[in-house]
This record gives structure tokens, C-alpha cells and sequence, in this order.
């Protein structure tokens, strides 16, 4: 009896724990949304107010007619797209590979990749840009997508080809017995038992181009080409013109709702992908 109340209150005291933590987190979440539907006089109205009265709903329209948000919208999903599906097909490639071949320093190669998410972005940039500067690549999409083609993500070859190494060798002898070349073994027999992982990748990379801002801002100079994160930056205002705090909130809102929505839709995937690539050998 008093081992299933102690244990009644460790649950209790676990759940109160955690709800305070929830509401912490979410706190920064709910005042985005509250200073987007807030007039201009309310915004740093004391003591301030959660619930703004009445509620400025037509901020979220303002704010999107304020700057050509669908062309900006447009070019992230191009990105997005483009980007996502790079990054999926040759880093998919390249774990398949250190998985299932053997070929001359494989393990050193490995190490030496993996060794690279050591590196911060911001060390590469300067290089970086001025490779893509002697190409002539910069005010162009390319540099933004072209990079996605490379392989160039360690921490994702690694959940993958955590995956394929618990995939059984059989499979593969079978296939190669049934006369299946390596590429049909890998897209007909493996692809399809990593769908976690690449539901997980596929959360991570839309998350890392939809919210790209640094990018953007370095390689697209025209405006014509910017992406919704550098178009809500205009809200920030000028020397002589104070900050839309209200219409930046709300398209902060907005662009924060996809990976909101991605996130829940994809959570399962998304967490047995992450957990279960540590546990296979």
C-alpha cells in the first residue's frame, strides 16, 4: 500500500514537474501570439497584457500585404524543396555506402567526416562565399541549393547509416542471389525499412531551410529573391522608423505554424527515427 502511494506521488510530483517546465517553454510562444494581436499602444502597455482586448486579428493580414510575402513564399519553398530532396537522396547514398561497402580507408573517411560537425558554420562561411563568389553563383539561388547535393550533412549520414548497418546482410545476399544490382537492393529492400530516419531527416531539413536567415541574407542580394525569414526582417525598421513588433509577431507566427504542424504529424516517425538509430549495431 505504501509503495503504490509513493509511487502515486512520484507521478504526481513527475507531472507537476513537467507541466511547469511545458509552461515555461511555451511562455515566449504565447507572448509572440499575444503581440501579434496587439495594437501598436499595447504593445508596451504596463502591466502588460496576455490577452489583448480586442484581439487585432487583421495584423496577420497587414502584416503579409506589407511586403510581397507569396513572392517570398514562393522562393523559400523552392529552396525548401529543392534542398530537402538533395539532402535526402545523397546523404541516403553515401550512408548506404559506408554501410554496405568496403573499400580502402572507409573507416578513416568516416571519422574524418564525422569530425567535421566540430566545425562551426560560421568558420566555413568566408570560404565558402568566395568559392561560390569565383563561380559566379552569389545572388542566386544555387549556393542555397547546389550545397544540398553534396552530401554535406555528417550528423544525418550517421542516423542513416546507423539504420542500414541493423538492416540484416542477408537481405542484401539474398537480393544479389535473386540477380538484383546493389541500387535496385538498396531502393526496393533497404529504402523502404529506413522510412523513420528519413522522416526524421526530412523534419530536421525542412526545419533548417524554412528557418535559414543567415544564408539568404549573405548569397541573395536581389530583392526579388528573398525568402519570407529575410523579408520579416524589414520589420525591424530604420533609423527613422521604429519597429512593427506586432506585424513581425505575426508572421513569425506564421512561418512558425508549418514546422508546428510538420512536427506533430511526423512526431512518431520523427522520434523512432532519432531513438532507434542509436540502439542498432
Amino acid at each position: 500500500m505504501k509503495n503504490s502511494k509513493g509511487k502515486m506521488i512520484g507521478k504526481i510530483i513527475t507531472y507537476i514537474i513537467v507541466i511547469g517546465l511545458a509552461i515555461i517553454i511555451l511562455i515566449p510562444f504565447f507572448w509572440m501570439i499575444s503581440t501579434a494581436l496587439k495594437s501598436d499602444a499595447d504593445i508596451f502597455a504596463w502591466p502588460p497584457e496576455w490577452i489583448p482586448r480586442p484581439p487585432q486579428w487583421h495584423n496577420f493580414a497587414d502584416a503579409w500585404n506589407a511586403m510581397p510575402f507569396s513572392k517570398y513564399l514562393s522562393n523559400t519553398l523552392f529552396i525548401v524543396i529543392l534542398g530537402m530532396t538533395g539532402e535526402m537522396i545523397s546523404e541516403t547514398l553515401v550512408a548506404y555506402g559506408f554501410a554496405r561497402f568496403d573499400f580502402p580507408g572507409k573507416n578513416v573517411i568516416f571519422f574524418i567526416l564525422l569530425s567535421t560537425m566540430m566545425l562551426p558554420f560560421h568558420v566555413t562561411l568566408i570560404p565558402t562565399f568566395v568559392i561560390w563568389n569565383k563561380l559566379g553563383l552569389v545572388n542566386n539561388f544555387d549556393p542555397l541549393v547546389l550545397r544540398s547535393w553534396t552530401a554535406w550533412g555528417p550528423f544525418y549520414i550517421f542516423l542513416l547509416r546507423q539504420f542500414f548497418m541493423g538492416i540484416p546482410i542477408e537481405l542484401d545476399e539474398a537480393a544479389e542471389i535473386d540477380g538484383a544490382s546493389p541500387l535496385q537492393t538498396f531502393y526496393h529492400i533497404l529504402l523502404p525499412q529506413i522510412k523513420p530516419a528519413l522522416l526524421a531527416i526530412g523534419v530536421f531539413t525542412f526545419k533548417g531551410y524554412w528557418n535559414d536567415f543567415l544564408g539568404p541574407m549573405i548569397y541573395l542580394g536581389d530583392a526579388e529573391k528573398y525568402t519570407m525569414n529575410i523579408g520579416m526582417y524589414f520589420f525591424m525598421g530604420g533609423p527613422n522608423e521604429p519597429p512593427k513588433w506586432n506585424y513581425l509577431m505575426a508572421m513569425s507566427t506564421i512561418i512558425a505554424l508549418p514546422i508546428i504542424i510538420l512536427f506533430f504529424a511526423a512526431q512518431k516517425y520523427f522520434i523512432e527515427g532519432v531513438t532507434f538509430s542509436g540502439l542498432k549495431e
